[in-house]
């Protein structure tokens, strides 16, 4: 490990000479991508020069302890010597956090997709409550929302409904997100009091820029027609509304949210460039099947990742096994605790397989 965090400090170094010399400044491609490639390396540099410092204090405390006859100055270095030991251990695990391969995409935007399951209106209504959940915690991570299309229902519901989250680190922490959803409560829809189960997919894809996917116009059929709202009804005098299918895979994307048939064409190519990004990473993610089936960020679709139960007022994720008991907090956006225990737990899966 202390061989590569050497490279690591070299290769910081080295950087940081070419950021200063005037032919990188005017080549401002070259530029940026060693900026990026910097501030990557600069937490691993900065925490393994503090590790250095630690170790050279040990040193210190430890040559005292050896050579100095005063009792008192031995014991002071001694307690020195103990202090700086728990901080090197300490480091240590900083460092292995850091040096885990880290997802390419953690940087990236998503676009999340919300889909009614199992329970029809009551889980369209849901599917709604999900959306506001991720909403107010992207407001609180001043991150922006972007609505790319939604099947509204006339209860407030969603039967879909796919957005944007535009912001630093979005796709690192929402990753989690993805699965199936379970709620447990009386339905709002009836009077009769029994408690249904309900189900909401959501899949949370990191954006796909044209250079992690290239898209042949001749693999495209685009269809164009008028927007529709409740029961189908005509809401748009002009044929606004696209269709995109991708030919090689079927896989198709509509969109009728904006009055522009530009826009939503644009809106569609997104999604669409998400979904295949998205096909690209879950077959490398089957072909390691073996190493990530412990993995918590697995982002199979089909796992029942999270049950909502209103009578108790409690969420549970059992992916991990932590329930907390403030449901109604939950669901106003106040996901964070929720999410920073699954990356730790992520994490500590991705170390234990390092040391297998």
């Amino acid at each position: 490990m202390f061989d590569k965090l050497d490279g690591i400090v070299h290769k910081y170094e080295e950087i940081t000479q070419q950021l200063i010399d005037p032919e990188v400044i005017a080549d401002q491609e070259k530029f940026q991508r060693l900026a990026k490639t910097h501030a990557d390396l600069e937490p691993i540099t900065e925490t393994y020069r503090n590790y250095r410092q630690v170790q050279q204090g040990l040193a210190e405390a430890e040559e005292i302890i050896q050579s100095d006859s005063d009792p008192e100055f031995r014991d002071l270095a001694e307690q020195e010597r103990d202090e700086l030991m728990q901080q090197a251990e300490k480091i240590i695990e900083e460092l292995r956090v850091l040096l885990l391969p880290q997802d390419p995409n953690d940087r990236k935007n998503v676009i999340v997709e919300i889909r009614g399951g199992a329970g029809g209106d009551e889980a369209a209504l849901f599917a709604a409550e999900l959306f506001r959940m991720y909403s107010r915690y992207a407001e609180e991570q001043r991150w922006k929302i972007e609505i790319m299309d939604a099947n509204p229902t006339e209860l407030g519901g969603f039967k879909e409904v796919i957005f944007m989250v535009k912001g630093k680190g979005a796709y690192s922490r929402l990753k989690y997100e993805s699965g199936v959803h379970r709620v447990q409560r009386v339905p709002t829809t009836e009077s009769g009091g029994r408690i249904h189960t309900s189900t909401v997919t959501v899949a949370v894809l990191p954006e796909a820029e044209d250079v992690d996917v290239e898209i042949n116009a001749n693999d495209l059929r685009i269809d164009v027609y008028r927007s529709s709202g409740h029961g189908g009804q005509s809401v748009n005098t002009t044929d606004s509304a696209v269709r995109i299918t991708h030919l090689p895979t079927g896989l198709v994307v509509t969109c009728q949210d904006e009055k522009s048939q530009l826009k939503n064409k644009e809106k569609a190519l997104k999604i669409l460039r998400a979904r295949l990004l998205d096909m690209a990473i879950q077959e490398q993610q089957a072909e390691l099947a073996a190493d990530r089936r412990g993995q918590v960020g697995s982002g199979d679709r089909s796992e029942r990742i999270r049950t909502y139960n209103f009578p108790q007022g409690r969420v549970t994720d059992h992916r991990i096994g932590m329930t907390i008991y403030q449901l109604e907090n939950f669901l106003g956006g106040n996901i964070g605790e929720m999410i920073a225990a699954l990356a730790t737990a992520d994490q500590a899966e991705k170390l234990k397989g390092l040391e297998t």
